[in-house]
């Protein structure tokens, strides 16, 4: 099912910021640039949908490790809390950054709780304590072999990102420009991974890693 409210000349792009800001990139580049901006962004807001109603509800969430390359993400969480019970519901997931140059990345996949002990030594930092707490009964005490401790895994399915080509003079002359002519602006390197691409780079890693 689609949505359209107008109907556009044919040889007319409908949505002509994406058609002018699309980059066709190697697909080897376009995961190597949104791994690299996850990293630096560190924070991202979590998306989930809240069983009992339907509605959707974001949190913000510091990204805690990668896996696959970087394009699988991990996030602790308290396993009591409400984004447990949204994902025991529902498993599909968002992860959006962003930035203060306005770029920014959507990653959308499936998630899942993790609570046995390896994985979460593995990944158990000591900050999780002052988010975590103390109950003083020996045993929710926040540390790696405390029950509520969990990771998040997030298996991404699909990405889409935008990443500035240029400064921010360039970026507001080519805007000023596109509000004279009414050409759109050339200001963003707009890249989408679809899921078969993100198949194929799990796949070649996972080979890699068997060798």
């Amino acid at each position: 099912m689609s949505f359209s409210n107008t109907e556009v000349p044919a040889d007319k792009p409908a949505d002509p910021y994406k058609a002018k800001n699309e980059d066709p990139t190697s697909l080897k580049e376009k995961v190597e640039d949104l791994v690299s901006f996850m990293e630096r962004c560190k924070f991202a807001m979590m998306t989930t949908r809240i069983g009992s109603n339907g509605y959707l509800v974001s949190r913000c969430m510091a990204l805690a490790a990668k896996e696959a390359g970087g394009l699988d993400l991990i996030f602790h969480t308290n396993t009591e809390s409400g984004k447990t019970d949204d994902l025991s519901s529902d498993p599909k997931i968002n992860i959006a950054f962003l930035n203060s140059s306005g770029e920014w990345a959507s990653v959308s996949g499936e998630a899942s709780v993790l609570t046995d002990r390896e994985t979460i030594r593995k990944y158990y930092s000591p900050a999780l304590k002052a988010w975590i707490g103390d109950l003083g009964d020996g045993k929710h005490d926040g540390g790696p072999e405390d029950p509520r401790i969990g990771v998040i895994k997030v298996d991404t399915k699909t990405a889409t990102y935008a990443t500035t080509g240029q400064n921010i003079i360039g970026r507001t002359m080519e805007f000023a420009k596109g509000v004279v002519t009414g050409e759109a602006p050339k200001v963003n390197n707009l890249r989408e991974i679809n899921e078969e691409e993100i198949m194929q780079c799990k796949h070649i890693l996972s080979s890699e890693t068997s060798i």
